[in-house]
């Protein structure tokens, strides 16, 4: 093919979730609850930590940035979900496409690095304790929050230099809510295969090493746990639950949207529903309903602000 005709393609055409009109203003309406639910919890989570002196430790300082990244997570991909329901023509530009495609694995690499960053600051928490103030002190945490973010912006980087090289004549609709790179490289005029199994690859190298990494922390977590007294077991055992929890429900359905894909549709549409709106969500709620610390700083906050009230 000629490639002076290749770059024609200058937006996207996203199938969505729903054709029905009915299907669609419902899904609206859910899905901007949702997202409203995913800003205030993480907001909030951030807001506790941020004024609560109690809370000024590196666990709840890695936790503020799960928050924060857990807010972009969403926030890459859902707003444009949500005001796509009340649009006939679902269009996205080549542009938006590229960006969507570069926050998305931006922000979830991070995320995944932070994960394992949480269980290396419960490993020393539960099984160094009289070293831990000075393993994980302020300027090691701020190093390591760096670390997060260069590792996600690296992965990123690599996809998306590949990816917005490829040259697309036609078709244009993704059957999906947004620009996902197994969609988009499917509408490349190349063959996509060779590429495909790069990106496989390079997905699984951080998604896999993570998830790995993260069974071997906290199996040697709750190994240490076994052996503790049961008062410091409980306490570690309920965090460790919390964090476990949270990388099951991140982790599952990115190993089988980009690692091993089954290439299922409406299954792939679930799962990418699942991992940018439903863990983001979840992440809060787990968080503060399973730790005391949180919910008492949550008390805290509540009796403050009531006497602030009274005394006005």
């Amino acid at each position: 093919m000629d490639k002076g005709n290749q770059s024609v393609v200058s937006e996207f055409v996203l199938l969505g979730l729903g054709n029905s009109w009915n299907i669609q203003i419902l899904l609206f309406l859910l899905f901007l609850m949702l997202y409203l639910m995913i800003l205030s919890g993480n907001i909030a989570v951030m807001v506790l930590i941020i004024l609560d002196p109690q809370l000024h430790s590196p666990m709840y300082f890695l936790l503020a940035n799960l928050s924060f990244v857990d807010m972009w997570l969403s926030s890459v991909t859902t707003p444009k979900m949500i005001t796509d329901f009340l649009r006939e023509n679902k269009i996205i530009s080549f542009g938006g496409c590229m960006c969507q495609i570069f926050f998305a694995h931006f922000i979830a690499a991070s995320e995944m690095v932070l994960l394992v960053v949480m269980a290396y600051d419960r490993y020393v928490a539960i099984c160094k304790p009289l070293h831990y103030s000075t393993i994980m002190s302020l300027h090691r945490c701020i190093g390591l929050v760096v670390t997060v973010w260069s590792a996600g912006f690296v992965h990123s980087m690599s996809q998306l230099v590949v990816i917005v090289k490829l040259p697309f004549c036609g078709p244009r609709e993704i059957d999906s809510f947004f620009c996902d790179i197994p969609l988009i490289t499917k509408l490349a005029c190349v063959d996509s295969y060779n590429l495909d199994i790069l990106i496989n690859v390079d997905c699984g190298l951080v998604a896999v090493t993570c998830f790995v990494l993260l069974l071997i922390s906290y199996t040697y977590i709750l190994l240490t746990v076994h052996q503790s007294s049961k008062t410091g077991a409980s306490k570690a055992l309920s965090t460790c639950t919390a964090h476990i929890t949270v990388v099951v429900i991140f982790f599952v359905p990115c190993i089988f949207i980009y690692v091993w894909p089954l290439n299922i549709t409406w299954l792939d549409k679930f799962l990418a529903v699942f991992y940018s709106v439903f863990t983001p969500l979840l992440n809060p709620a787990i968080y503060t309903l399973r730790n005391k610390d949180m919910k008492n700083a949550m008390k805290r906050f509540r009796s403050y602000y009531m006497d602030s009230k009274d005394n006005t």
